[in-house]
């Protein structure tokens, strides 16, 4: 069946960097569609960065500029570098897949399949 295990979250100050990472086993990860969102307390689910199967990334305006989405096809593993990052981006981050997707980034929360989270949580 389908897992999605994430890593890497943690606690940095403000301008750092974090790399997240998301384990895929039970499906071939560079033929779906792939993302990640996130959700802070008190506040909706919001998509950060999609993946397309064709390579095509799109990104969220809040992080565009700061995040980069990224698949290893060999160790078919998602990965999501953070730079420059701002208190606003704390939250659980979640990676998730699609079958189909094509919608960009904006319907990540609604993929399919989603991991268990893994929190980040920047400081000022």
């Amino acid at each position: 069946q389908v897992q999605l295990v994430e890593s890497g979250g943690g606690s940095v100050q403000a301008g750092g960097s974090l790399r997240l990472s998301c384990a895929a086993s039970g499906f071939t990860l560079s033929r779906y569609s792939m993302g990640w969102f996130r959700q802070a307390p008190g506040k909706e689910h919001e998509g950060v960065a999609a993946l397309e199967a064709g390579g095509r990334t799109s990104y969220g305006d809040s992080v565009k500029g700061r995040f980069t989405i990224s698949r290893d096809n060999a160790k078919n593993t998602l990965y999501l570098q953070m730079n420059s990052l701002k208190p606003e981006d704390t939250a659980m981050y979640y990676c998730a897949a699609d079958p189909i997707g094509g919608g960009g980034y904006r319907i990540v929360p609604d993929f399919d399949y989603s991991g268990q989270g893994t929190q980040v949580t920047v400081s000022s």
